[in-house]
């Protein structure tokens, strides 16, 4: 029965990705170069068959799993303080405002300059696109505590230290959720610009390496369908956080 109501609830994504499909089948059978599904499938096959395809996601998750980690040592911690301590939000919320809007791809003369090609360069875009919404997150996730749970807090007489840790951290872990949520989702959505500077691997090198060495669009848009899959899967797991008892607390009645 559960088995039934879940194909049920997945039959009209079902149909949206046949209809489209089809369609995409229809425009390539108008192309002479764009490629049809049957021979992204088969450029997908000839990739899992050699090995290649499992190097290049192994190296992207590793680039992207290093960023995102180093972002998230560097943001919450931040974020809580900044949220915390009017006199450091006042300090650095404008300098991070600026930093924010600019793209990470407009770092990447930068990113050679100071870390060269190789491993560093993308990490350190990967970090950039995902540092900032999770700083803004975490910010907001303390400056919208209910008041009531810091009173009541303070009734008890408990030292604001202890608020900090029982009370803030707590009450901002949803919303720090949500920052590593949003902030994993642009950090995968840029690591075809981050590996155009990164050593031979990575899925984004695929793409661009397809591209330039023999017009293999079949291999170009096979890594454009991986990439959002995996990305999928990663939206996957970080929903799987929201859901547990201890982030959900806040909203509990």
């Amino acid at each position: 029965m559960a088995h039934a109501r879940a194909l049920l609830k997945a039959l009209p994504a079902l149909a949206v990705i046949a209809a489209l499909i089809a369609v995409w089948w229809m425009a390539a059978a108008q192309s002479p170069i764009f490629p049809t599904p049957l021979q992204v499938f088969t450029g997908a096959r000839e990739l899992i068959e050699d090995g290649t395809l499992w190097e290049h996601i192994g190296a992207s998750l590793f680039r992207v799993g290093t960023g995102f980690l180093i972002a998230v040592a560097f943001a919450v911690p931040l974020g809580l303080w900044m949220g915390w301590v009017k006199g450091a939000y006042l300090m650095l919320n404008p300098i991070f405002q600026m930093l924010r809007p600019i793209s990470p791809i407009a770092w990447i003369p930068l990113a050679i300059l100071w870390f060269g090609v190789g491993d560093l360069s993308p990490i350190f875009l990967i970090f950039l696109s995902s540092v900032f919404p999770m700083i803004v997150q975490t910010v907001s996730g303390v400056h919208t505590i209910e008041r009531r749970y810091l009173r009541a807090a303070a009734n008890f007489g408990v030292s604001r230290r202890t608020l900090f840790q029982r009370v803030v951290i707590p009450a901002a872990l949803p919303q720090v959720i949500v920052g590593m949520r949003i902030g994993l989702g642009v950090a995968w959505l840029v690591v075809v610009a981050a590996e155009m500077i990164a050593l031979r691997s990575g899925l984004g090198y695929l793409i661009m390496d397809s591209r330039n060495a023999g017009n293999r669009y079949d291999l170009v848009i096979a890594g454009m369908i991986i990439i959002g899959l995996i990305g999928l899967m990663l939206d996957g797991a970080m929903r799987l956080l929201e859901g547990l008892k201890s982030v959900r607390w806040r909203y509990l009645r």
